[in-house]
């Protein structure tokens, strides 16, 4: 069992004849995902050669979908066509929709957002790495070869701290790691995947990765506290951020007193969940813990 992306997922790829398109995609089937579509307009009736294989390419994603099946798609199109690329991907009633782009005006992620929820899409970013399973399949950009298949679960708003924390703890590995963005408005959160490695049962432990700005870490600490049972070890990005500067992501900006480090840190510990110092000094926390459970 997986979080929201197993090996039998089939995938689309929203703008696959671009450049990074098909680089993410060729890094895609390597890692074992079963894509079994791109969508262009302009180019549909062709194929992409990837190695051994050729991936059609398709002028709609209900056409997509009706063809192959797909029940997820990643998003590679540029910001200003990403709003109708989700919004026709959840018209299509595609079930997970992974976009990548960053840049996307705050009042079109509000609209596909809305739309997707109305819908049923769970959207994932945008401004993400996606997600992966490793050893399975990998929706986006995460590279498949820094860790493996094991029994932790990873959400993150940072990318870079994602790909960090699974080699860290490489020797452990992954049940899913979830990039889930660092814009202001995103779709699906913090307390989205904390629920969904709460109810799998290969994943034992879940470490969370926050940052600076906003409100989301102390409402997953309050969700912790009364629906998790699994450990959670987290670590939080941007003590040394200064008052009222963005920080890499949109919405990692701090006001006053909110939505600082410091706050988050005490919230999680607040409910139980030790909050490392470091990426580094947080991989020795879920090492001691699992030890800790492994010695019961």
């Amino acid at each position: 069992m997986a979080v929201y992306l197993t090996k039998e997922s089939k995938v689309l790829v929203q703008g696959m004849t671009g450049a990074e398109g098909m680089k993410h995609t060729r890094r895609m089937i390597d890692a074992g995902t079963d894509v079994v579509g791109g969508v262009n307009p302009r180019k549909a009736g062709r194929s992409v050669d990837f190695d051994d294989r050729a991936v059609p390419v398709f002028g709609t994603v209900h056409d997509a979908v009706a063809a192959t099946g797909a029940d997820t798609t990643v998003v590679f199109v540029p910001p200003a066509f990403a709003k109708a690329a989700v919004i026709e991907a959840a018209d299509a009633r595609v079930p997970l929709a992974v976009v990548i782009t960053e840049g996307i005006p705050v009042h079109d992620a509000v609209a596909f957002h809305a739309h997707a929820r109305r819908t049923g899409t769970r959207v994932i970013g945008p401004n993400c790495p996606g997600l992966i399973t490793p050893g399975h399949s990998s929706a986006g950009i995460i590279p498949a070869d820094i860790t493996k298949p094991g029994r932790v679960g990873l959400v993150s708003r940072s990318g870079t701290l994602t790909y960090q924390l699974m080699h860290e703890l490489r020797d452990i590995g992954f049940s899913t790691c979830v990039g889930i963005g660092g814009d202001p408005v995103i779709g699906t959160t913090h307390i989205d995947c904390l629920a969904a490695f709460e109810a799998d049962p290969d994943t034992d432990l879940v470490v969370l990765i926050g940052e600076i700005g906003g409100d989301a870490e102390e409402r997953a600490a309050a969700y912790i506290h009364d629906h998790v049972t699994k450990p959670v070890v987290a670590y939080v990005a941007g003590f040394t951020a200064p008052e009222g500067r963005t920080m890499g992501h949109a919405g990692a900006i701090v006001s006053g007193s909110s939505g600082t480090a410091q706050a988050k840190k005490e919230a999680l510990e607040t409910v139980g969940v030790r909050v490392g110092s470091t990426p580094t000094m947080t991989a020795r926390l879920v090492l001691e813990r699992l030890a800790q459970d492994s010695g019961k």
